[in-house]
């Protein structure tokens, strides 16, 4: 039975054949749970997982039974990251409560067979479904959606083999309503595009690779023929995310072509996400200079070769725009303002902002500028008044430093946006703009060891502070801990460095050799992590490359006070040559109970029994990843914590061990755990091996893309762009 359910029955102690409450069961006040109104206990039972709800809630009284079985509760079905959700009580479940299930997400159930998927035939009522990184063939796809005539909304994977030939007139006539269509591409296909006639929403993810297993190019020539325009009139929103790869870059561009002869006149959301470069084509320049004469857009983003010396932002009309998103284009500050937003115009509607990589967008119009010349307050300043109700924004992968002077510093504009969910920002951007007279240098990163690690302390020479002393208490006069102070709400934050380059990076080529720290990245340290700690209702934290990090100490500040983190994310803090936070982090994560997602990259990382024992604390941990080049781990360590952290479904190793080792790992704990745990992902494997690449492709692409790889995550997508 799921952790989940534990404070439930704590205050359950009835049988199904009674109604009383006994008074063991009672709170403190003497108010026993089964007390509380409908309503509230509906509120709460919309948190347990819906196999454990009907499975096993349901069976425990029969005021729960009847609850449990409310619309507002069966209506909409959640099986996505459900890993207990096995196959024997999906099918059960589908059994149970199938004719009143609407909504059904089983997104990333990888674990789950072919047959088992099959029984989403039983849900008759389905008007939305998720089977995203499901097994799917094109026949079973048939097979289902021909009894599914009530389906609107669809998401699935196109993968090698598919065949749209094999699609019954039944299936092709549901496909005909379908109305929302979000399709992940592993193979050239225009998969069930050409069937949906009546689409007003469509995703595309192209994760399609260059080669195939055995070596074989791949080619993006499509059925000629197979689309047709009319389909796509009622097309509203169009969104395309490509995986590097030129094969993505080619079948996207025979999508394009469809809209480039007659583009849409509903369109309102056009969205294309390429890593890299991605030329223009006579097709594309036709369906640009379309949608700037016909359509009035509300979310708009581009490849940046499209922008990038382009007057098209200044003929392209919005209207109470929701997202923008300009990433790594050269967009200039007085550009941003002039053509984007309009001189200041009132951008209240704007809810998310990606400018990561964009370099210029806060200086003037001079291209020439660099690292390390300061940002134009003024261009941010007129940014955060139009756009003053911003939710998400990303302003990484830049170096963003701010100028001498009252209230021109970045993080004291960026404070004025009381409304932020999310923010990513460069390290160097929250440093102070001058040194501050309350605290003492920063000390060079090659000296930042702290004691307990085998460096002696040399007389004349200022040593580093012990572990977890008074450097990390959070300085009220910084302007990184007034900026955290004024969004106190914020629930996903990166600090990333803006030349850090991961070395599993999620859309970019991996780089052995990365740049250096901006040198203002040194004056953050310990004290701004601490500084973290003010945001109650943080759940997301991802930290890179800080190499000021003297003892980790404000890591412990964080696990003590930010109960709500879920997930965390931390790569080349302190020194490279050592792992200068190991204590600190063993002492942050006793207190991260319900963190979920660990993703660790750090050299030189010793994944040892100490380093395990700790992470053991984490009782809800879900996904853990480790990439350390270099690192090592202990086997017997390893297996120890799967065998305590009873949750734990995927484990990536990717550490500096021979591939021997890695193998003999791996093995063991699939035989000794895969059997009690369905959804269990074990990859252990040479983080410098040639052969890594063949093994990432077959990691599920919910893992790759969430934990695995590493990318920036705040305003990739506009919001509630799917489920």
């Amino acid at each position: 039975m799921s952790w989940v359910l534990a404070p439930l029955f704590r205050f359950l102690d009835t049988s199904y054949d009674g109604d009383a409450p006994p008074a063991a069961a009672s709170m403190a006040d003497g108010a026993h749970l089964l007390g509380f109104s409908d309503e509230i206990l509906l509120h709460i039972l919309s948190h347990i997982p819906s196999t454990d709800l009907v499975l096993n809630v349901r069976r425990t009284c029969r005021k729960l039974a009847v609850l449990c079985l409310d619309k507002s509760l069966i209506h909409t079905v959640l099986l996505q990251k459900d890993y207990e959700a096995s196959e024997d009580k999906v099918k059960q479940l589908v059994r149970e409560i199938g004719r009143e299930i609407q909504q059904l997400n089983m997104a990333g159930c990888y674990w789950l067979s072919g047959s088992t998927i099959e029984h989403v035939a039983r849900c008759r009522g389905l008007v939305k479904v998720n089977l995203s990184g499901c097994r799917l063939t094109s026949l079973r796809l048939s097979k289902m959606l021909s009894v599914l005539q009530h389906l609107r909304s669809l998401a699935i994977d196109v993968s090698p083999g598919f065949d749209a030939s094999q699609l019954s007139g039944e299936c092709k006539a549901t496909l005909s309503r379908v109305r929302e269509l979000k399709q992940t591409l592993y193979t050239p296909s225009y998969g069930v595009v050409p069937c949906c006639t009546s689409l007003e929403k469509l995703l595309l993810y192209f994760e399609i690779l260059d080669r195939t297993r055995e070596g074989a190019i791949l080619s993006g020539q499509l059925m000629v023929g197979q689309s047709n325009v009319p389909h796509y009139q009622n097309l509203r929103v169009f969104y395309a995310r490509l995986a590097p790869g030129y094969i993505n870059q080619e079948v996207v561009r025979l999508y394009l072509a469809v809209l480039s002869d007659r583009t849409p006149e509903n369109l309102h959301a056009f969205l294309i996400s390429v890593p890299g470069s991605f030329a223009e084509s006579g097709a594309t320049k036709n369906l640009l200079d379309s949608m700037a004469r016909n359509v009035v857009l509300d979310a708009l983003q581009l490849p940046k070769s499209w922008l990038n010396g382009s007057s098209l932002l200044q003929h392209m009309r919005f209207n109470n725009p929701f997202y923008f998103s300009f990433s790594r284009c050269t967009l200039s500050g007085g550009h941003l303002i002039q053509r984007v937003i309009n001189g200041g115009k009132d951008l209240r509607s704007l809810a998310s902002l990606n400018l990561s990589g964009c370099v210029h967008c806060l200086s003037p119009d001079s291209l020439l500028r660099k690292a390390e010349d300061d940002i134009d307050s003024g261009i941010l300043e007129t940014l955060v008044a139009a756009c003053c109700n911003l939710r998400h924004l990303n302003l990484s992968a830049a170096h963003h430093h701010s100028s001498e002077g009252p209230g021109r510093h970045l993080c004291q504009l960026l404070a004025r946006l009381r409304h932020l969910r999310s923010l990513s920002l460069p390290v160097c951007s929250v440093a102070d703009s001058a040194p501050r007279a309350d605290r003492a240098p920063a000390q060079p990163a090659m000296h930042a060891v702290p004691r307990g690690f085998g460096k002696k302390v040399r007389v004349g020479v200022q040593s580093c502070p012990g572990p977890f002393s008074s450097q990390a208490v959070p300085q009220p006069s910084s302007v990184f801990w007034s900026l955290l102070k004024n969004v106190p709400f914020l629930e996903r934050l990166e600090l990333i460095g803006s030349n850090f380059s991961s070395a599993m990076p999620r859309n970019e080529p991996a780089i052995r050799n990365s740049l250096p720290p901006c040198s203002r990245a040194q004056n953050v340290g310990d004290s701004e992590v601490a500084a973290i700690g003010q945001l109650a209702f943080l759940r997301h934290l991802t930290l890179a490359q800080l190499p000021s990090i003297l003892t980790g100490s404000g890591l412990v500040s964080i696990g003590l006070q930010c109960q709500q983190l879920q997930s965390l994310s931390l790569a080349n803090l302190g020194m490279m040559g050592k792992v200068v936070y190991m204590s600190a982090l063993s002492d942050m994560l006793k207190h991260c109970k319900r963190l979920k997602d660990l993703r660790l990259e750090q050299p030189y990382f010793s994944a040892n029994a100490q380093f395990f024992q700790a992470l053991s604390q984490c009782s809800a941990l879900q996904r853990l990843c480790l990439v350390s080049r270099s690192g090592t781990l202990q086997p017997e360590a390893v297996l120890a914590f799967m065998a305590r952290c009873l949750h734990v479904v995927v484990c990536h190793m990717f550490t500096g061990e021979s591939l021997t080792t890695c193998k003999s790992l791996q093995q063991s704990l699939l035989r000794s755990f895969q059997a009690e745990r369905p959804a269990l992902n074990v990859v252990i494997f040479p983080l410098l091996h040639e052969g890594l690449t063949d093994v990432i492709r077959d990691v599920p692409m919910v893992h790759l893309d969430e934990i695995t790889l590493f990318k920036s995550r705040v305003a990739e997508e506009p919001p509630n762009l799917w489920w």
